[in-house]
């Protein structure tokens, strides 16, 4: 089903929408930037795709109950596509009916000189699109790592957003250091989607001079710390990943 779509729908069921201030500005510890995908196709095709729903708010969630403040960003701005949205999960209908949530996804800000503790790599198939290329975001990402002695992390296909982010030296930021996300072995190599892949996550990393681990069992929560750049593999690693984030940020303290 078509992820607009499939909004469309669940807004159309709602009989109510709640309002909510998700965030209590007065006892923020600081600010982390999540980075999402304007991409509705994979790649040229007519094949739909979208952000993750599950890699957004599990974190949201996380960060924002510690006290935390996010912004919300895109290569292009404005509203970013949506899907992999099950509401029978109780975190998911928390927020897909929560319309202060929902109208921060619908007015996601372009790239700019934001202050932030951390920057996040959302996932979902829309994430290798857009994201990888934009120098900004790039820029971004790196003056939050070096300059703000901040923390670069990423889930699933999230890692993508990595590929491209160099340090003042010139060198890759992943270079040396430990990484996962979304592994070749538990893509569908042959299907179109994949087709339209700029790269695999798996390889890029690898030739970026990362060392690539994964979880060859799966869905089980695997999440990687190297020190200031951390990294999770599916939807199901995002609460672990998020608490490892906190962690880490409270020991800069």
């Amino acid at each position: 089903m078509n992820c607009k779509l499939y909004l469309v729908i669940c807004f159309t069921l709602l009989y109510s929408c709640s309002y909510s201030q998700s965030e209590n500005r007065n006892t923020l510890k600081g600010k982390i930037l999540f980075v999402l995908s304007n991409q509705t196709v994979y790649g040229t095709s007519d094949i739909p795709t979208a952000n993750h729903f599950e890699e957004i708010v599990v974190p949201y969630d996380e960060f924002t109950s510690a006290g935390y403040a996010v912004d919300f960003v895109s290569p292009m701005g404005g509203e970013v596509p949506l899907g992999y949205i099950n509401t029978s999960f109780p975190i998911i209908s928390k927020y897909i009916f929560d319309c202060t949530f929902m109208d921060r996804l619908k007015a996601t800000t372009k790239p700019e000189d934001i202050n932030s503790s951390a920057i996040f790599f959302s996932g979902g198939g829309a994430a290798m699109f857009g994201v990888p290329e934009n120098i900004l975001i790039q820029k971004l990402a790196a003056e939050i790592y070096e300059k703000e002695d901040g923390i670069v992390s990423a889930i699933c296909h999230g890692t993508a957003g990595l590929a491209n982010i160099k340090t003042a030296d010139g060198n890759y930021l992943v270079s040396g250091k430990q990484v996962n996300g979304f592994p070749d072995a538990f893509e569908n190599t042959t299907a179109a989607y994949y087709q339209e892949f700029p790269f695999s996550i798996q390889h890029k990393m690898e030739e970026r001079g990362a060392t690539f681990s994964y979880s060859e069992e799966g869905w089980d929560g695997y999440v990687i710390t190297d020190d200031r750049l951390i990294t999770g593999q599916y939807p199901s690693s995002a609460r672990k990943l998020a608490k490892a984030i906190i962690q880490r940020l409270q020991q800069f303290k």
